[in-house]
């Protein structure tokens, strides 16, 4: 098909991405017009050999880690190929559930662009970097993007993962705007169009859970906590130590994620075993169930 929209994932978000799935073709009146490939990034031979292998980020060397709950995200950058650069793609992170129809995006006019997304928020975003979590992309007009080369470029230090993962390594130009709604950083209302539920202390199946990411570092003199997060992990490792998830401060988006969870149940799309098992692994939080009970559809 012309039109796709891609999944990004890895073992700790695969369940976030069956749920991302699921909302991406519940809410669409044009399913017939669009195919979903989920990307898990174990099925990837070029991130899985660079194990424990020193990349370059925000101009520090650190290793590369796939047992990290973000090791999906050079992923981004692999649609284009993937449609042998031909027609359009959506790809979003595992933790992106539709509220609308996404055809009204796959299908719009790009202006000409090459990609379009939304500015990063925060002072990342008035330095001009862009959330490449959700883009629309017009795979003719990215024939320059190979993830192979280009993520192998962060170990010979050739490009930073920081310049790369916010677009700007890219021609500004080819860079459209996208509404924030279409990619909406853990606010939901009634114009929302796809939740992103960006903000990894508080994603909503993980309440609890024993923090497996590297928080972002800051080189601020203040606060003081970005140093003790250093000196942390500098004698106990990126996680020992790292903290728990927390419950989420909108109520009613654990509500939307765990009604959508709910619906994937009963439609036979995930069943209680896995459950189990994810909350076995870790990737799921131990209350999941009572949560569930909860909640209605």
């Amino acid at each position: 098909m012309d039109h796709c929209v891609f999944i990004q994932s890895n073992h700790r978000q695969s369940l976030g991405a069956v749920v991302a799935e699921y909302a991406l073709r519940r809410n669409s009146r044009h399913n017939e017009k669009f195919d979903i490939r989920p990307m898990n990034a174990a099925d990837f031979p070029s991130l899985q050999s660079r194990e424990g292998q020193l990349y370059r980020r925000s101009g520090e060397w650190r290793p590369w880690v796939n047992d990290d709950l973000q090791s999906f995200t050079p992923l981004r950058f692999a649609p284009p190929e993937l449609m042998n650069y031909r027609g359009r793609a959506l790809v979003i992170d595992p933790d992106v559930f539709a509220v609308g129809d996404v055809w009204d995006l796959l299908s719009r006019d790009m202006g000409g662009k090459a990609i379009l997304c939304r500015p990063k928020s925060g002072n990342k975003g008035r330095r001009g970097a862009f959330a490449s979590s959700v883009m629309l992309l017009d795979c003719e007009k990215l024939r320059h993007w190979n993830l192979e080369r280009d993520f192998a470029a962060l170990f010979s230090g050739a490009r930073d993962y920081m310049d790369w993962i916010s677009l700007r390594l890219e021609d500004r130009a080819s860079i459209g705007p996208l509404e924030d709604v279409w990619n909406d950083f853990d606010h939901l209302t009634a114009e929302t169009k796809m939740l992103h539920n960006t903000k990894r202390w508080t994603q909503p199946w993980k309440t609890g859970l024993k923090v497996d990411f590297r928080p972002a570092d800051s080189f601020r003199l203040f606060p003081p906590r970005h140093w003790l997060r250093r000196a942390r992990r500098a004698l106990f490792g990126d996680y020992r130590f790292a903290g728990s998830y927390r419950q989420h401060p909108d109520p009613a988006q654990e509500r939307f994620f765990f009604g959508l969870l709910r619906e994937c149940m009963d439609r036979n799309v995930v069943d209680a075993a896995r459950l189990r098992d994810e909350i076995a692994r870790h990737h799921l939080r131990p209350d999941a169930f009572e949560v569930l009970a909860r909640t209605a559809t």
